[in-house]
């Protein structure tokens, strides 16, 4: 296989693995249960790995369709011969296989074309071979009374329209000049003339030049966001001396007349065709890397914000607070289901903020109430505090919720349809209680867009980030695994290898015939054939079944290997389970088989030790300084709590409570010099963080996380 043996090589992954992973997901698998349930045939890659080999198939697979499309065309035109189909098989990169059509590719009326058509390509070979004749003299010849070239100069003019062309599909010149652009070339902004005022945002990059291929991630989108709107012009460039130089060498032979035409021939090829052509390339290229380094920096926010650590099955009483609007209250039982809802006004005067108390008393009593979610937006820690004040038992922990993007889901059709009788408020109310539940069965309903800890992330490829952050959705569920009888449709939907479609009839079915008894009664769901239960059983959880397997993350397909396992141990599984000495003393290797081998034998190992078992880190309850509130309240040097809210590549965004996150910039986030800010911290970290600077009039917080002492407050 032609794409296993080329990743192989370029990630010096085993061939017989690469190819492996390939004819699996060629096959319909996910990423998850090729990494997770195939370790055997995979040399137990994981899904990084895997996720490479996915997307490195779909590049070449785009290569492959990009040469049919140009030898088509070459054939249709009747310009293919057996030596240009060779050169295009072969092309290795797209940027190759471009340069090689550059010179075949279908153009508009070119000045070089209008030039040939008069004739003039002789005059242009005859530059070329840079004689000692008279330039002048020979494009007399060409000369043609009453039309054009009406002149020797007007001839000449066109041989070096011509031989600029020329050089311009010059394959070895085009990847020297490419190579000059990503060694050297300075991406340089500047402001439009008129559009100071109106581009305030970008006054940074009014003036402002660096190394194009070392530039942040950040600091390209910004430029080329500026000039998306019209306020800044962006050039990226080398110097022109040093771009025309081997041009020269390769084209100008010695100094006579016709050299002299030539040397003109390659600034004007240059500066008119070849540097246009490449800073085009250039500039899709500083996108593309600045796509890739933001949605990776995405990735890995939601990733940490999905795995985030859930209270637990616990009645919630959740606020989602406001001042004029009053706080929207609701309470929900361990599963997440809404028992009660209230609207409290604990912000508008005293007798108002009795009254909420004694509501909020009486929904913990009568609803038994085991924690307080409360929203952290607009009145949230206003909200808190008063909660605090209301005289709630000590084991009723009061605990700020992050609400981005509560109000994309209370408006969603997925909210109006598990809420069709309630407004939009309850709704929100209802999603940050669930959140305190559970982070990643909430959070899954949303489109991870909408939930905020991405950089830039409205001016990158969408389809691209969208399959990176569907990516992370899915990893993250499988990883967790999806409890069957419980599971929202959304949260089903993205369970390998099911579908929307699929999770809508196992919920009706739940609806219809009761709780799943067993994983194989989900072969009984509509839609849900031996491929699919192959690919999603072992990633459902049935935490009632009878079977004590189907708890687990072991998958159906080795239930007996494991029934082997606890009969020659004397037992039987649901005991086995509950025996970590036996299941130490278990000699792995004599299950070992064709088709099952160590890497397996001991995921079930582990998995009998702690069935079903959730990866994410126990909940730990956070309480901002109660003395901070308001900026107003920030002094520098003071030293306070605070959650990560967003990871960029110039620093963290850090929440302590003042309802405006303040920024830890990348050389303040440790006493040592840090590349990337995930290396030292990741969303929803607990840290605390020092005040540096105050600008109340700008809204911005500077913090550090390191030694240095403070700046003067504004």
């Amino acid at each position: 296989m032609k794409i296993a043996k080329t990743i192989s090589k370029e990630t010096r992954l085993s061939e017989s693995n690469v190819s492996a992973v390939i004819q699996l997901l060629e096959a319909g698998a996910s990423i998850p249960f090729v990494a997770r349930y195939r370790k055997e045939r995979t040399g137990s890659m994981d899904e990084v790995a895997i996720t490479g080999i996915r997307d490195r198939m779909e590049q070449l697979a785009a290569l492959e369709k990009r040469k049919k499309a140009v030898l088509k065309s070459l054939s249709e035109r009747g310009l293919l011969t057996d030596e240009l189909a060779a050169a295009v098989r072969d092309a290795t990169t797209m940027a190759g296989l471009e340069d090689k059509y550059e010179k075949y590719r279908p153009k508009k009326r070119t000045r070089a074309l209008a030039a040939k058509e008069k004739g003039l390509g002789p005059l242009a070979d005859f530059l070329l071979a840079q004689s000692s004749r008279d330039p002048v003299t020979e494009a007399e010849s060409y000369v043609l009374p009453g039309k054009t070239p009406a002149s020797p100069e007007e001839a000449l003019s066109g041989a070096r329209d011509i031989i600029a062309e020329t050089i311009c599909e010059d394959i070895p010149i085009r990847k020297s000049v490419r190579e000059l652009f990503t060694r050297t070339a300075l991406i340089h902004s500047t402001v439009k003339k008129g559009k100071e005022d109106e581009g305030q945002t970008y006054r940074d990059y009014f003036e402002w030049s660096e190394k194009a291929f070392k530039a942040p991630s950040h600091r390209i989108l910004a430029m080329f966001r500026g000039q998306n709107e019209g306020v800044l012009s962006v050039r990226v460039l080398p110097e022109e001396e040093k771009a025309i130089e081997p041009i020269e060498k390769r084209y100008v032979k010695n100094n006579s007349a016709s050299a002299r035409q030539v040397r003109a021939a390659v600034t004007d090829g240059y500066k008119r065709l070849l540097s246009k052509s490449i800073e085009k390339e250039c500039k899709n290229a500083l996108k593309s890397r600045a796509d890739r380094e933001a949605i990776d920096i995405f990735a890995g926010n939601l990733k940490e914000l999905l795995m985030e650590p859930p209270l637990g099955p616990k009645r919630i009483l959740a606020i989602d607070p406001g001042f004029r609007t009053g706080c929207k209250m609701v309470c929900l039982d361990a599963q997440g289901t809404l028992l009660q809802h209230d609207v409290i006004f604990p912000h508008q005067g005293d007798k108002a903020a009795r009254n909420a108390a004694e509501t909020i008393r009486e929904r913990v009593e009568t609803c038994r109430i085991e924690a307080v979610a409360v929203g952290n937006g607009t009145a949230g820690r206003e909200t808190e505090t008063f909660i605090r004040s209301t005289g709630l038992e000590e084991h009723i922990d009061v605990i700020m919720v992050d609400e981005s993007g509560a109000s994309v889901y209370s408006a969603s059709k997925t909210a109006r349809e598990e809420f069709p009788d309630q407004d939009i408020t309850i709704r929100g109310a209802v999603s940050i209680g669930r959140r305190l539940l559970d982070p990643l069965a909430e959070l899954v309903k949303l489109p991870p867009e909408s939930i905020g800890v991405g950089q830039y992330q409205h001016d990158v490829d969408h389809q691209k980030l969208s399959k990176a952050l569907d990516d992370v959705v899915i990893s993250c569920v499988n990883r967790v695994g999806v409890d069957a009888g419980t599971a929202s449709r959304e949260l089903l939907a993205r369970v390998s290898g099911l579908n929307s479609a699929i999770a809508g009839n196992m919920v009706r079915y739940r609806e219809e015939k009761g709780p799943f008894k067993s994983r194989r009664e989900f072969l009984k769901v509509p839609g849900f054939g031996p491929k699919t239960f192959e690919q999603a059983a072992g990633f459902l959880r049935l935490i009632q079944s009878d079977h004590p397997l189907d708890r687990s993350g072991i998958h159906p397909e080795s239930y007996p290997v494991v029934e082997q396992m606890a009969a020659d141990a004397g037992t039987g599984i649901k005991e086995l389970m509950m025996d970590a000495g036996k299941i130490e003393k278990i000699d792995l290797t004599r299950y070992v088989t064709e088709t099952i081998g160590l890497p397996t034998l001991e995921d079930i190992a582990g998995e009998l030790s702690r069935p079903g078992r959730d990866p994410r880190e126990a909940f730990q309850p956070f309480s901002f300084d109660n003395t901070v509130h308001d900026m107003k309240d920030l002094l520098p040097g003071m030293k306070i709590p605070g959650i990560v809210t967003n990871v960029t590549a110039f620093g963290a965004f850090v929440d302590i409570g003042v309802h405006r996150d303040g920024l830890v910039h990348i050389s303040r986030l440790a006493d040592r010099y840090v590349k990337d800010p995930g290396e030292i911290v990741s969303v929803r970290e607990k840290v605390i963080v020092t005040v540096l600077e105050v600008d109340v009039e700008r809204k911005r917080i500077s913090l550090s996380m390191t030694e240095e002492k403070p700046l003067n407050a504004k």
